[in-house]
């Protein structure tokens, strides 16, 4: 399906953050999303996903087809890795867990606990979450937080084989991943009230 974004505002904290913002997203393109800190690429991605409402404009994209991971990887600290995307793909209604676990190279992972992995084996699990959605439209919030070289590598190419099957990706990320992307840089539908606030507003408490 074609996301569709038309003259959308967001809001922060009661205060509009973004205006007239937008951009079509077609099936198998992906979209990165650049400007500075705390210019609303968190709030922008939150309203896509159904989490906040607009302040106005129009959107396209039901919530049910979209995927959205923020920074938080949404683990059950308690569960194994296995039993977290078992959980996951019950809540989507899907079954198999393999693509995902071979995606994320978490095969040697799947009896451990999620408690007891590290920051960047936390990421892939959380990021891996995405496969057993089943949902066309992945929304992806600094998916690259913690990640290294090398699992930086796993989720562009997990991102690849997403767009290859027909699906899209709308990412806020400052990293180049090195895929085949349109940019979408968010400067110029900054709100004037926004730009005008003394000191703004810190995303990481959204």
């Amino acid at each position: 399906m074609e996301v569709r974004v038309e003259d959308l505002a967001v809001s922060r904290g009661g205060v509009p953050v973004l205006e007239r913002v937008c951009f079509a997203l077609p099936p198998g393109r992906a979209l990165i999303l650049r400007g500075p800190n705390g210019i609303g690429k968190t709030t922008l991605l939150r309203t896509l996903a159904g989490l906040q409402p607009p302040l106005g404009g129009g959107m396209s994209v039901p919530p049910e087809a979209l995927a959205y991971a923020s920074h938080a990887d949404g683990l059950k600290s308690a569960l194994t890795v296995a039993e977290n995307l078992a959980f996951w793909a019950g809540v989507y209604g899907t079954r198999d867990i393999a693509p995902a676990v071979a995606a994320f190279d978490l095969g040697a992972l799947t009896d451990r606990a999620a408690q007891h992995l590290s920051a960047g084996q936390k990421r892939r699990l959380g990021l891996a979450r995405l496969l057993v959605t089943g949902r066309p439209v992945w929304a992806l919030d600094e998916p690259t937080v913690s990640l290294d070289t090398a699992s930086v590598g796993l989720f562009a190419a997990a991102v690849r084989a997403h767009l290859a099957e027909g699906g899209s990706a709308l990412i806020a990320t400052h990293i180049d991943l090195g895929l085949e992307a349109d940019l979408l840089d968010l400067g110029p539908f900054r709100a004037a009230a926004e730009a005008a606030a003394p000191g703004g507003f810190d995303e990481a408490f959204l």
